[in-house]
């Protein structure tokens, strides 16, 4: 790697592991924690890639985004940010920032991508177009519960960040309660369309002569959504496709939600296959709940938040309680745990919501089966394999971040010893010799791992 980058972050720790990284890759590095500086920096032409965190003691580092293009254009800045919503996705994509990547970042991931912004900078000339800033609704947006900080969210943050503003029709797929409305809703208003319509049609506007000419004319050049597609009738289907068909250049985008395995119903000839193939430009499938458990502390003080500017008591979850919530199954996704949260906000007599609020309201919530499993009969490799592949999807044709093989065996080895500690009631020797390994081993794993070991019931 060759060229001159830009380090500006508020925190000590990154400048100097990323100060080390970029020199021991061949780079010249200059790193502050103000963007005054940075600013200077650019405008005396110093740099060939900027790297920059948002929340900066002097600003912010989207906002600078703009400034930076019309002084330098071409100079590719990847940003870097702990604030792990939709909306720094979003906002990277509108300032046009070369890259997005969340805290914590990946170091070999990040090296990766600043090596191929410099190799685009120089094969790219003086070609960046540069926006200007743009007016977003943002009270509405900070009410969004799209907050995550997985994987899984960020690769569905930056294709929905990606697909904005394309004109691709955008199939969302995930389970009832995981979204999706949210997503197709984030799409529009935040792309060029918001200040057009946003129109949510269902079968009975479809219905008749004149329906689906009267959505279109209703939606003029905004955003269609077609909410919950497979529960539309082949009749209404195949007017679905007419409409599509008959969209001219003007045309709204469209947008449809669907709960349903789509593929499923075509085979079973519930579903037209030039529907789903005029539906699907781009398919956005959302994760559900208990496939990112570790968004769930996230999503529940946002959710707290959210209660206590709605004039809501200020409440608290006790230690305990989070391990609690975490370990339900949430088969309503973030709706249940957001009705959930809000009951919890009103029902608890004190400030602290202690482990037994929690066990009584959850204890009246309906239970799903294991993931894998569940009397079906699948082969656990099958149903492994099923959601590798849901993973790489997420991705949206774009590889994941190298380091995948360590990252996988991590998710796997964490949920099985802390299984096998279970059935052995927190006993290491015998969880050890459970699972066939020293037990020493066993220890270091606990440690590295970040295990919490204590006594437990033993599973009969």
């Amino acid at each position: 790697m060759d060229g001159t980058i830009l380090v500006a972050d508020d925190d000590r720790t990154i400048r100097t592991v990323l100060t080390q990284a970029l020199t021991r890759a061949g780079c010249k590095v200059h790193a502050t924690s103000s963007l005054v500086t940075l600013m200077r920096w650019v405008e005396e032409g110093k740099g060939d890639l900027v790297i920059s965190d948002v929340v900066m003691p002097d600003g912010n580092g989207l906002e600078m985004l703009p400034r930076i293009g019309s002084e330098r254009p071409g100079l590719p800045v990847i940003v870097i940010s702990a604030q792990n919503t939709i909306m720094t996705a979003i906002q990277a994509a509108e300032a046009e920032a070369y890259d997005y990547l969340p805290k914590p970042f990946d170091l070999p991931d990040l090296m990766k991508r600043a090596a191929k912004a410099l190799e685009v900078k120089r094969h790219a000339g003086q070609s960046r177009t540069v926006r200007g800033n743009v007016e977003r609704p943002e009270a509405a947006a900070t009410d969004l519960p799209l907050v995550g900080r997985t994987p899984a969210m960020q690769a569905l943050y930056r294709l929905v960040a990606r697909v904005m503003n394309t004109d691709l029709a955008t199939l969302i797929t995930g389970e009832s309660g995981t979204g999706k409305s949210l997503i197709a809703r984030a799409i529009h208003d935040f792309s060029d369309r918001r200040s057009m319509p946003f129109v949510v049609a269902s079968a009975s506007d479809l219905a008749g002569v004149d329906g689906p000419s009267a959505i279109v004319a209703k939606a003029r050049a905004g955003s269609i959504l077609f909410d919950e597609v497979a529960d539309l009738d082949m009749d209404t289907q195949g007017r679905l496709v007419r409409l599509l068909d008959a969209l001219g250049d003007s045309a709204p985008r469209i947008m449809a939600t669907s709960q349903s395995d789509l593929t499923e119903r075509m085979e079973r000839g519930a579903f037209r296959q030039d529907l789903f193939y005029r539906l699907g430009g781009v398919t956005i499938a959302v994760p559900a709940l208990r496939e990112r458990v570790d968004d769930i502390p996230l999503l529940a003080e946002h959710f707290l938040a959210r209660a206590e500017r709605d004039g809501a008591p200020t409440r608290r979850f006790a230690e305990p309680v989070m391990e609690l919530i975490r370990a339900y199954s949430w088969p309503g996704n973030v709706r249940q745990l957001e009705n959930i949260i809000r009951r919890l906000v009103v029902t608890s007599p004190e400030e602290e919501i202690g482990r037994a609020e929690v066990e009584q309201v959850l204890g009246n919530q309906p239970e799903i089966e294991p993931l894998m499993g569940g009397g079906s009969g699948e082969k656990l490799s099958a149903s492994v394999a099923k959601h590798l592949r849901r993973y790489f999807d997420l991705h949206g044709g774009v590889l994941p971040p190298p380091g995948l093989y360590q990252r996988i065996l991590k998710e796997v080895e964490v949920p099985l010893i802390e299984i096998a500690l279970d059935a052995t009631g927190g006993n290491q020797a015998k969880c050890a010799d459970l699972l066939g390994i020293n037990r020493n081993t066993l220890r270091k794993k606990i440690t590295d791992l970040d295990i919490r070991v204590t006594r437990r019931r033993k599973l009969m």
